[in-house]
């Protein structure tokens, strides 16, 4: 069961925007913490996955929506803890939480780093993968549906596609397909799709934690070779937690 009390006069109020796996975690932490009023947000339903305590998706509409939120709620701190990759998001929270002088965390999981056998190879931008990947490759793109057209640089590979659900239209260029899986993946699982696919590269988002780790470790296994997509840069001047023990303790700070 979870706790979900009304909040009073003297509880600190925290808006949490959620979408990562960490979001999930804290969460319930700061559901069961006396003291706190927690609203949750998501800009969408997380897929496959129940989030652990009451949460809204769909956002706010934009700056506009997010302000008024704000002035309504009127939350005395905001975490963000949305995917690595949720750009815009994460620069429109730190903003706006700057302008109004509002407590801001960035609560997000640290980065994979290479390690002995792997070979990776590091772009900041989609459009960079084109340098690395010799036409006639098969690449296996795990960046997800989102930012999906700006892989149209890959034309003349064959780029596959993996997809949580059924893709709701066709693929953006030629020479793409999507693919259908469910998680949890396995090393050996990934080995074996990766062989049967006769992948030569794959392209990856660094999106850090464990669950997204075994393709990482069969590129090593297999001698494949990685484009790793960096991190959008970090906001300036805003607080960072890397583990729920850091984001607890900077709700505790406040």
């Amino acid at each position: 069961m979870v706790r979900c009390d009304m909040p009073r006069d003297h509880d600190t109020r925290i808006l949490l925007l959620g979408g990562s796996g960490e979001s999930r975690a804290l969460a319930q932490a700061l559901a069961w913490r006396d003291g706190i009023a927690l609203e949750v947000r998501l800009a969408r339903a997380m897929r496959g996955r129940a989030f652990p305590v009451p949460a809204t998706a769909g956002g706010f509409g934009g700056e506009a929506g997010f302000r008024a939120f704000l002035d309504q709620w009127k939350p005395d701190a905001v975490i963000d803890a949305t995917h690595p990759y949720a750009e815009a998001i994460t620069a429109r929270t730190a903003a706006v939480c700057i302008e109004l002088g509002l407590p801001l965390l960035h609560h997000e999981r640290a980065p994979w780093v290479p390690g002995p056998g792997d070979d990776w190879a590091e772009i900041t931008s989609p459009e960079e993968s084109a340098g690395l990947i010799p036409e006639g490759a098969c690449v296996f793109l795990g960046t997800g549906r989102a930012g999906l057209e700006r892989f149209a640089c890959l034309e003349g590979r064959r780029v596959i596609c993996r997809q949580l659900d059924a893709a709701d239209g066709p693929f953006p260029f030629e020479g793409g397909e999507f693919l259908l899986s469910v998680p949890p993946f396995t090393m050996a699982d990934e080995m074996k799709l990766f062989q049967r696919l006769e992948v030569d590269w794959l392209v990856v988002k660094n999106a850090g934690g464990a669950g997204a780790r075994p393709k990482l470790d069969a590129a090593r296994a297999m001698g494949l070779p990685v484009a790793m997509l960096a991190r959008p840069p970090e906001p300036e001047g805003v607080a960072r937690a890397e583990t729920l023990q850091q984001a607890m303790d900077w709700v505790e700070a406040l």
